[in-house]
């Protein structure tokens, strides 16, 4: 959720860079934002500068604050304290001379902030973060030989200070007497950057790319000190070194700006036929292998949280249509009693954009505890659900910025196809499968074809409410299409099974009632007609999506059929809408209101 960069090297503009690395993670979701930096000693009074604000940092400089070669910043999705100035991160000890940027919840915050303030400690905010700066504050005097000077203290310091923190946190602390960022991890994730005569810390491997592309992903209670030469990893409860596990970023810096398109969200709907293309032509070994042992397993579950979630479900509908193998699926944060119930030589499949969703880790962590196999489906290599799976395929999406996931849904569900398709042998047919709904999906995200959707939101942007209905694999695309309209343009949508109508939501319906209809022509078509022309019975406006048109449809949204893999250009059209309903409605499509890309809390 909250974005973390932090620089220490020769550069003396440190400030600005933290600043440019915060707007590349934006859209991980953020209510303020704040930057502080060590000065150079030419013009140091020998405290830390701090500028945050609440809000958004839009046209923001940090031209008012000091040069100097070690600084870092923070965007916070606020938990404990209201949206303030004053609760911005960095937060300060009582001398000024440690800040501290965290991710996470401290628990045992109002215990650790009263014995703090019966020593003394001076708080100014209503954050549990401020405790941790003062925590330092009160080691270093502990730890220093003399006042404030011994680095080799300020690591001790940070080190006993990780160690009294209870929650799931991730800090970086700087420290006036200490060239060095001093970084700890336990949950939240925190990534290295290896440079030359300058490294770097960041919450996220994409606001890396343009400094590095060399990286050491920190793994749950590992402590590093960053200085602008060197990298030093321990256990933070042991002590003992930790070698640093390299790894290459495949990413460019190309794929994470937006380029031509107003905002990042339209630039991954586009995306989408290319990278489809991209997975039919592939190598499909990977594919191949998690198929064979999912075969194997007497008891397979997917499992994902939001959008991951639909994906699972839609998954559940491939195994079983194309492999002929039950395979149930979860939703992350639902999942503990589940758990019992698979057996030691089951398989747990868990997919995620991140790698970072702190209520799908919790159950990886609990199924490996168990000695359940995990296979993964996740988009950033060596995030930590990639590195606590056994067996993990990369979807290959590439940056995915838009908080509304696109690009990573749709390859999501285009490899677990393939895996359904290997499953039953037939690898070959999968592709085929991907081919088409490649192509249909360039179709629908062609200019004439879009004209066509902008037109509909025009019409639909005053609406307060929408229902959409499918059968099937058209159920799934009816809850995903769903989330993605009321999480960007605010506006009331509901997926319902369309055999369900009847059992209450046709109480919902009256004249004028915006009804989309997946009508796609499987097995299901005739009960999914028969369902629309009840809606319509009762003065709904139906909105259908089909391959072809019928007299039920008000408005008819053509989609080329794609046999099984129907609902990816399905999908990508209720993306559209999503996105131009939002622009319509006059809202920021790449960062919607309250939510955040990467849930890395509960």
């Amino acid at each position: 959720m909250c974005g973390i960069f932090g620089y220490i090297g020769d550069k003396k503009t440190a400030p600005r860079m933290v600043l440019a690395g915060l707007k590349t993670l934006e859209y991980r979701g953020y209510d303020s934002w704040g930057v502080a930096v060590v000065p150079s000693k030419q013009s140091t009074n020998n405290t830390i500068v701090v500028k945050k604000k609440a809000g958004k940092i839009g046209d923001a400089t940090v031209n008012d604050l000091p040069e100097g070669s070690l600084a870092f910043g923070h965007t916070r999705w606020a938990t404990h304290g209201g949206v303030t100035d004053k609760n911005a991160h960095p937060h300060l000890d009582c001398s000024k001379t440690v800040a501290v940027i965290h991710n996470g919840i401290v628990e045992n915050y109002e215990t650790l902030r009263n014995e703090l303030i019966k020593k003394g400690h001076r708080f100014v905010s209503e954050t549990d973060t401020e405790v941790i700066a003062h925590l330092v504050e009160e080691y270093l005097k502990k730890f220093s030989v003399l006042p404030r000077d011994a680095a080799p203290a300020f690591s001790k310091a940070v080190q006993a200070t990780f160690k009294d923190l209870e929650g799931l946190n991730a800090i970086i602390v700087i420290n006036t007497a200490a060239e060095e960022m001093v970084a700890a991890r336990n949950g939240s994730p925190l990534v290295v950057g290896f440079g030359h005569g300058e490294n770097f810390l960041a919450s996220d491997p994409a606001a890396l790319l343009p400094y590095t592309k060399q990286v050491h992903f920190l793994e749950d209670d590992e402590m590093v000190i960053v200085s602008k030469g060197s990298i030093h990893i321990f256990h933070a409860h042991t002590g003992e070194r930790v070698r640093p596990r390299k790894q290459l970023l495949t990413w460019t810096t190309e794929e994470a700006e937006k380029g031509k398109y107003p905002f990042f969200m339209l630039k991954e709907i586009h995306e989408q036929a290319g990278l489809l293309s991209e997975i039919a032509s592939e190598s499909p070994e990977q594919s191949i292998l998690i198929a064979k042992e999912l075969k194997k397993a007497p008891r397979v579950y997917l499992v994902g949280a939001g959008t991951s979630a639909h994906a699972a479900r839609s998954a559940s509908y491939f195994f079983s249509l194309v492999a002929n193998k039950l395979v149930n699926y979860g939703i992350a944060s639902e999942f503990d009693h589940r758990l019992s119930v698979i057996p030691e030589n089951g398989a747990l499949m868990a997919l995620s954009q991140s790698g970072e969703t702190m209520d799908l880790l919790e159950v990886v962590k609990k199924a490996k505890e168990k000695n359940i196999k995990i296979f993964s489906l996740v988009n950033v290599v060596g995030s930590t659900l990639w590195r606590m799976s056994d067996e993990h395929l990369a979807i290959g999406a590439g940056p995915e910025k838009g908080v509304a996931s696109t690009k990573a849904f749709i390859t999501k569900i285009a490899h677990l196809l393939l895996i359904a398709y290997a499953m039953a042998g037939d690898i070959k047919g999968g592709q085929k499968s991907l081919v088409r709904a490649a192509k249909a999906t360039k179709e629908v995200t062609s200019k004439a074809y879009t004209q066509t959707i902008m037109k509909l939101a025009k019409k639909l942007k005053d609406e307060q409410h929408l229902y959409i209905i499918g059968h099937g694999l058209s159920y799934c695309a009816a809850l995903e299409s769903a989330l993605k309209i009321k999480e960007i343009s605010y506006i009331h949508a509901e997926g319902i099974p369309a055999g369900e109508l009847k059992h209450g939501t046709l109480a919902l319906v009256t004249k004028g009632t915006i009804c989309m209809v997946f009508a796609p022509h499987d097995e299901h078509y005739q009960s999914t007609m028969a369902n629309a022309m009840e809606m319509k019975a009762r003065g709904g406006y139906i909105i259908g999506i089909s391959d072809k048109n019928d007299d039920v449809f008000d408005e008819f949204l053509q989609v080329p059929d794609a046999g099984i893999a129907t609902i990816i250009p399905n999908i990508v059209v209720a993306q559209l809408l999503a996105y131009y309903l939002t622009i319509e409605r006059g809202f920021d499509p790449d960062m919607p209101r309250n939510l955040a890309k990467s849930v890395t809390v509960k």
